[in-house]
């Protein structure tokens, strides 16, 4: 549940105000561990925007030395809050995805070389995957004016959905500008034992600055995925691969 919800999380994106029909927008996320600061990877992020609205993308994970570890790709010409996604880790051998969007949406889950599915119900307020970008963008002045938004979450690596909510914990600021704090922990008993998240936003642009939690890459090491800060720096750290401009997604 929590790992499937990561996924959204790493991949929300600014949503400029765009004046012409389409345009891609590329911008970078690096993850560093939550503990000893270590440098993790880098999450390579494009988005299709028409007429301002999001329609599609692409995320590339690479590691520190510029190797690609995963690629998800997004359609949201289905539901703007519910993708057709595909996310993979080759060498891990793990698959997830949403394959239809209905009255029930469709997800599926490969994982151990054992592929399994599993159709959820869509009952509004509902989103999945990085359509909860689009649903906090929605909620954006809610949640500024300190309301709890309550939700439910698709999570297609559990082929489940869940109850979540979002709220205001308060502002910090990054890079030198202010900023705003939202909490998402789940909406039920399982908050107790489910870790929280944390995420930094810009309260005018409603841009993505920074995320705490559990990371959506696994840990080769110990078969976990890592616990993670992942800043959306206007410029890559020091500890960023050289050639980051040149990263590919192809």
């Amino acid at each position: 549940m929590i790992r499937a919800l990561i996924l959204a999380l790493a991949s929300l994106m600014t949503m400029p105000t765009l004046r012409a029909a389409e345009q891609v927008h590329r911008f970078y996320g690096y993850a560093f561990d939550i503990k000893s600061n270590r440098y993790l990877y880098t999450e390579v992020h494009e988005q299709t925007l028409a007429d301002g609205r999001w329609v599609s993308g692409r995320i590339g994970y690479f590691s520190p030395d510029g190797k690609r570890l995963g690629l998800k790709t997004l359609d949201f010409s289905a539901d703007p809050f519910i993708p057709l996604y595909d996310y993979q880790l080759p060498a891990l051998g793990y698959r997830e995805g949403i394959t239809k969007i209905g009255a029930e949406v469709m997800l599926t889950k490969t994982a151990d070389g054992k592929t399994q599915t599993k159709a959820v119900p869509k009952k509004d307020p509902i989103t999945g995957d990085s359509g909860f970008h689009n649903f906090l963008y929605q909620h954006f002045a809610d949640l500024l004016a300190g309301k709890t938004v309550p939700f439910t979450f698709i999570a297609a690596g559990n082929l489940d959905s869940y109850k979540f909510r979002a709220k205001r914990v308060g502002d910090t600021s990054f890079e030198g500008k202010k900023a705003v704090q939202f909490l998402v922990e789940a909406n039920s008993l399982l908050r107790l034992v489910a870790p929280n998240l944390q995420v930094t936003y810009d309260p005018t642009e409603k841009r993505l600055l920074e995320y705490r939690g559990p990371s959506n890459v696994i840990d080769p090491k110990t078969d976990k995925v890592y616990d993670a800060r992942i800043a959306y720096y206007a410029q890559p750290p020091a500890e960023a691969p050289k050639t980051l401009p040149e990263l590919q997604l192809q």
